[in-house]
């Protein structure tokens, strides 16, 4: 059975993990633990313990248990003193206190949740994601709604971090590694930014597909091309080391386009493929990646969620096919 390790946060990982898990493969999800937005910022601040919010969407995706197991962790607390926690949230750090240790709880998590795959976190250290050498932000969330063009090359994480075990050798022994979707800076490149883990990439004889972004983000990657995405995250992993590049070919709805647009964020440009692509060492992948179901806004959920996201079928198809011969 072929392996397929996916490396991202939460959302991102959600989608690509629901797509992939109707295939026979063996799926391994790494995690970023930079997150600290909404309830798993609540938890970090209030109870020192790791962020379970990525964790969670990633086990939820995997789960095969009764979906009402996966929408009691997806649950999400819309008034009281609870107010903006996810029960799963809630679930995986209790047993992080119960266990001492974040990755004994994703371990009976994804027991309790009968996932099939595993899931687990980049680093076990406690990191914050900062950017900025003049003006500094700190913390996923504080980056992620700020703008950071101008020194977005500075971004790290404090303390410096050093991987996962299991993960580095999750990835060294991996067939497929599969990069995003996801925000570029909040949720795929704080992966890259752990010691050990841009190395391993190097090491492992696995193909590398990096999926890209729908929209561009705001005081982000402003008129970021396909090229654009791909070339900033082989800034961390090395240059030709990406070796398919799936992105969208379709417009999005007018509607959400004419949203997303009045906030500055466009869908990322494809350019002249004959002539841009023609000096690259990937393989690009174009199909209508845009996933037309509506998505609907949970009560008492605090962090602004994307409207325009990917087809999680056809991602997926997009990538066993071209990746991976069709299995």
């Amino acid at each position: 059975m072929k392996s397929i390790v996916t490396i991202g946060g939460g959302t991102g990982q959600f989608t690509l993990l629901s797509g992939l898990k109707k295939y026979p493969v063996r799926l391994t999800s790494i995690v970023s633990m930079a997150d600290d937005g909404g309830s798993t910022g609540m938890l970090r601040d209030e109870l020192g313990v790791l962020p379970p919010g990525d964790v969670r969407q990633c086990l939820v995706a995997l789960s095969e248990a009764d979906s009402i197991m996966r929408d009691l962790f997806n649950y999400r607390y819309d008034h009281g003193g609870l107010k903006g926690h996810s029960f799963g949230n809630i679930f995986l750090s209790s047993l992080e206190k119960i266990t001492g240790s974040f990755e004994e709880a994703v371990r009976v998590a994804g027991l309790v949740l009968a996932i099939r795959g595993e899931v687990m976190p980049v680093t076990t250290s406690k990191v914050t994601l900062v950017c900025g050498k003049e003006k500094v932000l700190q913390g996923q969330y504080a980056i992620e709604m700020g703008r950071i063009e101008p020194e977005r090359a500075s971004i790290r994480l404090e303390p410096e971090s050093y991987a996962n075990p299991k993960a580095v050798a999750a990835i060294e022994s991996a067939d497929l590694i599969v990069l995003g979707p996801g925000n570029l800076y909040c949720s795929i490149i704080p992966n890259l930014l752990v010691r050990g883990i841009p190395e391993a990439i190097g090491r492992s004889h696995a193909g590398v597909v990096y999926n890209c972004n729908l929209m561009t983000k705001v005081g982000h990657n402003d008129g970021f091309s396909v090229l654009d995405f791909a070339g900033e995250i082989e800034r961390y992993i090395g240059k030709g080391r990406i070796d398919f590049v799936t992105y969208n070919n379709h417009l999005p709805e007018k509607e959400l386009v004419e949203r997303y647009a009045l906030e500055g964020e466009f869908p990322v440009a494809v350019g002249d493929i004959e002539e841009e692509f023609a000096e690259v060492s990937f393989r690009p992948l174009p199909a209508d990646l845009v996933s037309r179901a509506a998505l609907v806004r949970k009560e008492g959920d605090p962090i602004k969620r994307s409207l325009i996201r990917h087809n999680p079928e056809v991602l997926a198809a997009l990538i066993v096919q071209n990746c991976l011969g069709g299995l």
